[in-house]
């Protein structure tokens, strides 16, 4: 977890934890090395049990964007005296826009429209896809097991469910390894599918198998829970919907006849 010395920023970074670890936005080629330096080397004599990387300058005068790894964006001053942290939001008319948020779109979808899909369990409609969705998983995650129940339903409206893993406990942790099993087996749907119905399913873990990619590829994008649905225009969804909205929000109105 994430420490200061000052209570309300513990309380702060406690209560964001676990969803402010995203993607670098801004290369670090962008930010002169001495401001670099400068803004590690003082973070690093407050907590040099953390590692800190410098994404980018911010979109405020004067402050740059800071990953934290394992831990949030901080926004930091150019002389590292002073940061603040949690969401960032731009006014514009009619309405308050998270900036982080609005630039992590762009990044999923351009991400999405490239990617191969050879590494994610795939369920696919028996007739027309009409719509897709991404979908970082954990076995253990009883709403991603309601939403895996409902991917027939899902099929029937046309909608193709792309599952990447996401093991909340981490790696290594049993639910890792319960993932794991899932794509290294052949049948990699029927497994998955027994998995998280809470079937108790022999271990076996391959060695090149894609989850530790996967749980970081979810981090980067903005993951901090399961089931995050991620659509092709970039959207996430977090948490668990009705299969029934999610047509909805594809405009998809019923099931294929």
């Amino acid at each position: 977890m994430f420490k200061t010395n000052l209570m309300p920023v513990k309380l702060a970074f406690a209560a964001i934890f676990a969803s402010l670890c995203l993607l670098p936005l801004v290369t670090i080629a962008d930010v002169p090395g001495a401001v670099v330096n400068t803004i590690t080397e003082k973070l690093t004599s407050g907590r040099s049990d953390l590692n800190y990387h410098v994404i980018g300058e911010a979109p405020i005068d004067g402050f740059y964007e800071v990953q934290v790894e394992s831990g949030p964006i901080l926004y930091v001053s150019a002389n590292g005296e002073h940061f603040f942290d949690g969401s960032l939001y731009q006014v514009k008319a009619g309405q308050f826009v998270n900036v982080r948020d609005m630039r992590l779109n762009d990044e999923r979808q351009t991400l999405f429209a490239s990617r191969s899909t050879s590494d994610m369990i795939i369920f696919k409609p028996a007739g027309q896809t009409k719509a897709v969705m991404n979908v970082f998983t954990d076995v253990d995650c009883g709403y991603c097991r309601k939403l895996h129940r409902e991917v027939a339903e899902l099929n029937a409206y046309g909608i193709e469910v792309r599952y990447l893993a996401y093991p909340r406990a981490g790696i290594p942790s049993e639910s890792y390894n319960k993932i794991a099993t899932a794509w290294c087996a052949k049948d990699q749907q029927d497994i998955l599918t027994r998995v998280k119905n809470g079937e108790n399913i022999a271990t076996a873990v391959c060695e090149d198998n894609p989850v530790a990619e996967h749980f970081a590829l979810g981090r980067d994008l903005g993951v901090s829970g399961t089931p995050s649905i991620i659509l092709m225009d970039g959207t996430m969804i977090p948490g668990y919907q009705p299969a029934a909205d999610l047509a909805k929000i594809f405009g998809l109105d019923k099931p294929n006849s």
